[in-house]
Protein backbone atom coordinates (compact mmCIF):
# COMPACT_ATOMS: atom_id res chain seq x y z
CA UNK A 1 0.00 0.00 0.00
CA UNK A 2 1.10 3.57 -0.59
CA UNK A 3 1.32 6.13 2.22
CA UNK A 4 -2.18 7.47 1.51
CA UNK A 5 -3.73 4.02 1.90
CA UNK A 6 -1.78 3.27 5.07
CA UNK A 7 -2.75 6.61 6.58
CA UNK A 8 -6.41 6.04 5.72
CA UNK A 9 -6.40 3.01 8.02
CA UNK A 10 -5.42 5.24 10.98
CA UNK A 11 -7.24 8.56 10.40
CA UNK A 12 -10.30 9.70 8.48
CA UNK A 13 -9.01 11.54 5.42
CA UNK A 14 -10.87 14.68 4.30
CA UNK A 15 -10.18 16.46 1.01
CA UNK A 16 -9.64 20.21 1.35
CA UNK A 17 -11.01 21.40 -1.97
CA UNK A 18 -14.09 22.73 -3.70
CA UNK A 19 -13.22 20.85 -6.89
CA UNK A 20 -15.47 17.85 -7.49
CA UNK A 21 -12.71 16.26 -9.58
CA UNK A 22 -10.56 15.72 -6.50
CA UNK A 23 -13.48 14.40 -4.48
CA UNK A 24 -14.10 11.76 -7.13
CA UNK A 25 -10.39 10.98 -7.40
CA UNK A 26 -9.54 10.49 -3.72
CA UNK A 27 -12.92 9.21 -2.47
CA UNK A 28 -12.67 10.92 0.95
CA UNK A 29 -15.07 10.49 3.87
CA UNK A 30 -15.70 14.25 4.13
CA UNK A 31 -14.76 17.43 2.28
CA UNK A 32 -14.03 20.99 3.40
CA UNK A 33 -14.37 24.29 1.59
CA UNK A 34 -13.68 27.93 2.44
CA UNK A 35 -14.10 31.27 0.61
CA UNK A 36 -10.72 30.88 -1.10
CA UNK A 37 -11.59 27.41 -2.40
CA UNK A 38 -15.08 28.48 -3.53
CA UNK A 39 -13.53 31.40 -5.41
CA UNK A 40 -11.15 29.02 -7.21
CA UNK A 41 -13.92 26.50 -7.87
CA UNK A 42 -16.18 29.16 -9.39
CA UNK A 43 -13.85 29.47 -12.38
CA UNK A 44 -13.78 25.72 -13.12
CA UNK A 45 -15.69 24.31 -16.12
CA UNK A 46 -17.44 21.79 -13.86
CA UNK A 47 -19.17 24.67 -12.09
CA UNK A 48 -19.78 26.92 -15.10
CA UNK A 49 -23.54 26.68 -14.73
CA UNK A 50 -23.67 27.29 -10.98
CA UNK A 51 -23.14 31.06 -10.92
CA UNK A 52 -25.99 31.73 -13.39
CA UNK A 53 -28.16 29.29 -11.39
CA UNK A 54 -27.37 31.12 -8.13
CA UNK A 55 -28.02 34.52 -9.74
CA UNK A 56 -31.35 33.35 -11.19
CA UNK A 57 -32.50 31.94 -7.84
CA UNK A 58 -31.73 35.18 -6.01
CA UNK A 59 -33.28 37.41 -8.64
CA UNK A 60 -36.44 35.30 -8.54
CA UNK A 61 -36.56 35.71 -4.76
CA UNK A 62 -36.38 39.50 -5.05
CA UNK A 63 -33.39 39.78 -2.71
CA UNK A 64 -32.71 43.43 -1.73
CA UNK A 65 -29.91 44.97 -3.79
CA UNK A 66 -27.80 45.60 -0.70
CA UNK A 67 -27.72 41.88 0.16
CA UNK A 68 -27.80 40.50 -3.38
CA UNK A 69 -24.10 39.73 -3.92
CA UNK A 70 -23.55 38.09 -0.55
CA UNK A 71 -26.74 36.05 -0.97
CA UNK A 72 -25.67 34.85 -4.41
CA UNK A 73 -22.33 33.83 -2.86
CA UNK A 74 -24.23 31.80 -0.26
CA UNK A 75 -26.23 30.07 -2.99
CA UNK A 76 -23.04 29.35 -4.92
CA UNK A 77 -21.29 27.90 -1.85
CA UNK A 78 -24.30 25.69 -1.17
CA UNK A 79 -24.58 24.56 -4.79
CA UNK A 80 -20.89 23.59 -4.78
CA UNK A 81 -21.43 21.88 -1.44
CA UNK A 82 -24.48 20.04 -2.77
CA UNK A 83 -22.50 18.56 -5.66
CA UNK A 84 -19.71 17.44 -3.34
CA UNK A 85 -22.10 16.07 -0.69
CA UNK A 86 -23.67 13.78 -3.29
CA UNK A 87 -20.34 11.98 -3.72
CA UNK A 88 -19.14 11.56 -0.13
CA UNK A 89 -20.53 9.40 2.68
CA UNK A 90 -19.79 12.04 5.31
CA UNK A 91 -20.15 15.80 5.63
CA UNK A 92 -19.32 18.92 3.65
CA UNK A 93 -18.02 21.98 5.53
CA UNK A 94 -19.30 25.36 4.33
CA UNK A 95 -17.94 28.57 5.79
CA UNK A 96 -19.72 31.63 7.14
CA UNK A 97 -18.56 34.92 5.60
CA UNK A 98 -15.30 35.79 7.38
CA UNK A 99 -16.36 39.44 7.63
CA UNK A 100 -18.85 38.36 10.32
CA UNK A 101 -16.19 36.73 12.51
CA UNK A 102 -16.51 39.22 15.37
CA UNK A 103 -20.32 39.33 15.47
CA UNK A 104 -21.94 36.40 17.28
CA UNK A 105 -25.52 37.19 16.27
CA UNK A 106 -24.58 37.70 12.62
CA UNK A 107 -22.71 34.37 12.58
CA UNK A 108 -25.72 32.57 14.03
CA UNK A 109 -28.08 34.20 11.54
CA UNK A 110 -25.85 33.39 8.55
CA UNK A 111 -25.37 29.78 9.68
CA UNK A 112 -29.12 29.29 9.96
CA UNK A 113 -29.56 30.78 6.50
CA UNK A 114 -26.95 28.42 5.00
CA UNK A 115 -28.57 25.38 6.60
CA UNK A 116 -32.00 26.50 5.35
CA UNK A 117 -30.53 27.02 1.90
CA UNK A 118 -29.04 23.53 1.90
CA UNK A 119 -32.48 22.24 2.88
CA UNK A 120 -34.09 24.08 -0.04
CA UNK A 121 -31.66 22.27 -2.36
CA UNK A 122 -32.49 18.91 -0.81
CA UNK A 123 -29.43 18.51 1.44
CA UNK A 124 -30.05 17.53 5.06
CA UNK A 125 -28.34 19.51 7.81
CA UNK A 126 -26.81 16.19 8.94
CA UNK A 127 -24.62 16.35 5.81
CA UNK A 128 -23.27 19.82 6.63
CA UNK A 129 -20.79 21.36 9.04
CA UNK A 130 -20.91 25.13 9.37
CA UNK A 131 -17.41 26.59 9.47
CA UNK A 132 -16.78 29.53 11.75
CA UNK A 133 -13.58 31.37 12.64
CA UNK A 134 -12.36 30.50 16.15
CA UNK A 135 -12.81 34.00 17.53
CA UNK A 136 -14.52 34.30 20.91
CA UNK A 137 -17.61 35.51 19.05
CA UNK A 138 -17.46 32.65 16.54
CA UNK A 139 -17.16 30.10 19.33
CA UNK A 140 -20.14 31.57 21.14
CA UNK A 141 -22.13 31.38 17.90
CA UNK A 142 -21.16 27.72 17.53
CA UNK A 143 -22.36 27.03 21.08
CA UNK A 144 -25.80 28.38 20.17
CA UNK A 145 -25.92 26.50 16.87
CA UNK A 146 -24.85 23.16 18.34
CA UNK A 147 -27.76 23.33 20.79
CA UNK A 148 -30.05 23.75 17.77
CA UNK A 149 -28.61 20.66 16.09
CA UNK A 150 -26.48 22.64 13.62
CA UNK A 151 -23.03 21.09 13.78
CA UNK A 152 -19.97 23.31 13.50
CA UNK A 153 -16.37 23.17 12.34
CA UNK A 154 -14.27 25.83 14.10
CA UNK A 155 -11.51 26.91 11.76
CA UNK A 156 -8.52 29.28 11.83
CA UNK A 157 -7.48 27.72 15.13
CA UNK A 158 -3.95 28.54 16.25
CA UNK A 159 -3.88 28.75 20.05
CA UNK A 160 -4.53 26.35 22.89
CA UNK A 161 -6.96 28.91 24.32
CA UNK A 162 -9.07 28.63 21.17
CA UNK A 163 -9.04 24.83 21.46
CA UNK A 164 -10.12 24.96 25.11
CA UNK A 165 -12.97 27.35 24.40
CA UNK A 166 -14.19 25.22 21.48
CA UNK A 167 -14.25 22.10 23.66
CA UNK A 168 -16.14 23.96 26.39
CA UNK A 169 -18.71 25.09 23.81
CA UNK A 170 -19.29 21.49 22.70
CA UNK A 171 -18.49 22.13 19.05
CA UNK A 172 -18.49 19.11 16.75
CA UNK A 173 -15.04 19.60 15.23
CA UNK A 174 -12.01 21.89 15.27
CA UNK A 175 -9.47 22.51 12.51
CA UNK A 176 -6.04 23.46 13.92
CA UNK A 177 -3.93 24.98 11.13
CA UNK A 178 -0.66 23.03 11.20
CA UNK A 179 1.08 24.55 8.19
CA UNK A 180 0.29 28.16 8.94
CA UNK A 181 1.64 27.78 12.48
CA UNK A 182 4.88 26.36 11.13
CA UNK A 183 5.04 29.08 8.46
CA UNK A 184 5.03 31.72 11.18
CA UNK A 185 7.87 30.09 13.11
CA UNK A 186 9.93 29.63 9.95
CA UNK A 187 9.65 33.34 9.28
CA UNK A 188 9.91 34.69 12.84
CA UNK A 189 11.58 32.10 15.09
CA UNK A 190 13.32 29.49 12.90
CA UNK A 191 15.26 28.18 15.89
CA UNK A 192 11.97 26.68 17.15
CA UNK A 193 12.04 24.20 14.26
CA UNK A 194 15.40 22.63 15.19
CA UNK A 195 13.91 19.78 17.22
CA UNK A 196 10.20 19.71 16.38
CA UNK A 197 7.47 21.11 14.13
CA UNK A 198 5.42 23.69 16.11
CA UNK A 199 2.32 23.11 14.01
CA UNK A 200 2.43 19.37 14.55
CA UNK A 201 3.13 19.79 18.27
CA UNK A 202 0.16 22.13 18.61
CA UNK A 203 -2.24 19.46 17.33
CA UNK A 204 -0.63 16.77 19.47
CA UNK A 205 -1.12 18.89 22.59
CA UNK A 206 -4.75 19.61 21.76
CA UNK A 207 -5.47 15.96 20.93
CA UNK A 208 -3.93 14.80 24.22
CA UNK A 209 -5.87 17.40 26.24
CA UNK A 210 -9.19 16.49 24.61
CA UNK A 211 -8.73 12.76 25.16
CA UNK A 212 -7.43 13.20 28.73
CA UNK A 213 -10.59 15.05 29.71
CA UNK A 214 -13.15 13.19 27.63
CA UNK A 215 -14.14 15.99 25.27
CA UNK A 216 -16.14 14.69 22.32
CA UNK A 217 -15.01 17.43 19.93
CA UNK A 218 -13.25 15.94 16.89
CA UNK A 219 -9.70 17.09 16.20
CA UNK A 220 -9.03 17.52 12.47
CA UNK A 221 -5.53 18.66 11.55
CA UNK A 222 -5.58 21.11 8.63
CA UNK A 223 -3.40 23.35 6.46
CA UNK A 224 -0.59 20.90 5.77
CA UNK A 225 2.47 21.86 3.77
CA UNK A 226 4.16 18.46 3.36
CA UNK A 227 3.31 14.73 3.49
CA UNK A 228 5.65 14.46 6.47
CA UNK A 229 3.49 16.87 8.48
CA UNK A 230 0.42 14.79 7.71
CA UNK A 231 2.09 11.50 8.64
CA UNK A 232 3.37 13.00 11.89
CA UNK A 233 -0.29 13.18 12.97
CA UNK A 234 -1.34 9.69 11.84
CA UNK A 235 -4.03 8.55 14.24
CA UNK A 236 -5.58 12.01 14.65
CA UNK A 237 -9.38 11.82 14.46
CA UNK A 238 -9.47 13.42 11.03
CA UNK A 239 -6.98 15.08 8.68
CA UNK A 240 -8.08 17.50 5.96
CA UNK A 241 -5.47 17.65 3.21
CA UNK A 242 -5.10 19.60 -0.04
CA UNK A 243 -5.15 17.66 -3.33
CA UNK A 244 -1.47 18.51 -3.94
CA UNK A 245 -0.34 16.91 -0.68
CA UNK A 246 -2.79 14.01 -1.08
CA UNK A 247 -1.21 13.22 -4.44
CA UNK A 248 2.24 13.23 -2.87
CA UNK A 249 0.98 10.72 -0.31
CA UNK A 250 -0.46 8.54 -3.07
CA UNK A 251 2.92 8.55 -4.84
CA UNK A 252 4.86 7.96 -1.61
CA UNK A 253 5.94 4.80 0.13
CA UNK A 254 7.00 6.59 3.31
CA UNK A 255 6.44 4.43 6.40
CA UNK A 256 3.26 5.20 8.30
CA UNK A 257 3.05 4.59 12.04
CA UNK A 258 0.39 5.66 14.49
CA UNK A 259 1.63 8.91 16.04
CA UNK A 260 -1.46 9.83 18.09
CA UNK A 261 -3.34 7.54 20.42
CA UNK A 262 -4.74 7.66 23.92
CA UNK A 263 -5.27 4.69 26.22
CA UNK A 264 -5.03 6.29 29.66
CA UNK A 265 -7.85 6.90 32.12
CA UNK A 266 -10.02 9.97 31.50
CA UNK A 267 -9.78 12.81 34.01
CA UNK A 268 -12.43 15.27 35.11
CA UNK A 269 -12.91 18.26 32.83
CA UNK A 270 -11.32 21.52 34.03
CA UNK A 271 -13.43 24.61 34.63
CA UNK A 272 -14.58 26.34 31.47
CA UNK A 273 -12.31 29.08 30.23
CA UNK A 274 -13.72 32.57 30.81
CA UNK A 275 -13.77 35.27 28.18
CA UNK A 276 -11.11 37.29 29.98
CA UNK A 277 -8.83 34.24 30.36
CA UNK A 278 -9.39 33.32 26.72
CA UNK A 279 -8.46 36.77 25.50
CA UNK A 280 -5.43 36.95 27.78
CA UNK A 281 -4.10 33.51 26.82
CA UNK A 282 -4.79 33.88 23.11
CA UNK A 283 -3.29 37.37 22.94
CA UNK A 284 -0.21 36.19 24.84
CA UNK A 285 0.66 34.12 21.75
CA UNK A 286 1.86 36.48 18.99
CA UNK A 287 1.74 33.71 16.39
CA UNK A 288 -1.91 32.97 17.11
CA UNK A 289 -2.88 36.65 17.11
CA UNK A 290 -1.18 37.34 13.78
CA UNK A 291 -2.33 34.17 12.00
CA UNK A 292 -5.97 34.45 13.12
CA UNK A 293 -6.19 38.07 11.97
CA UNK A 294 -4.37 37.27 8.72
CA UNK A 295 -6.62 34.27 8.02
CA UNK A 296 -9.78 36.30 8.47
CA UNK A 297 -8.40 39.07 6.22
CA UNK A 298 -7.45 36.59 3.47
CA UNK A 299 -10.80 34.79 3.53
CA UNK A 300 -12.60 38.14 3.50
CA UNK A 301 -10.51 39.27 0.52
CA UNK A 302 -11.41 36.15 -1.44
CA UNK A 303 -15.07 36.63 -0.51
CA UNK A 304 -14.79 40.13 -1.98
CA UNK A 305 -13.18 38.75 -5.16
CA UNK A 306 -16.00 36.23 -5.49
CA UNK A 307 -18.60 38.98 -5.17
CA UNK A 308 -16.79 41.03 -7.81
CA UNK A 309 -16.79 38.02 -10.14
CA UNK A 310 -20.51 37.48 -9.58
CA UNK A 311 -21.23 41.18 -10.17
CA UNK A 312 -20.16 40.59 -13.76
CA UNK A 313 -23.15 38.29 -14.22
CA UNK A 314 -25.69 40.88 -13.09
Amino acid sequence: MNSFEKLSALSTIVVDSGDIEYVLKYQPEDATTNPSLIYKAASLPAYASLIPEAVKACQAANIPQKALLSTICDHLSVLVGKQIAAHIPGVISTEVDARLSYDTNACVKKARELIALYGSYGVSKDKVLIKLASTWEGIRAAEVLEKEGIRCNLTLLFSFAQARACADAGVTLISPFVGRITDWYKARQPEALEHSDPGVESVRNIYRFYKQHGYRTIVMGASFRTPEQVLALAGCDKLTVSPAVLQQLVESDLPVKRALEFSESVNEKPEKITESAFRWEHNSDPMAVEKLAEGIRLFAADQQKLEEMIAGYL
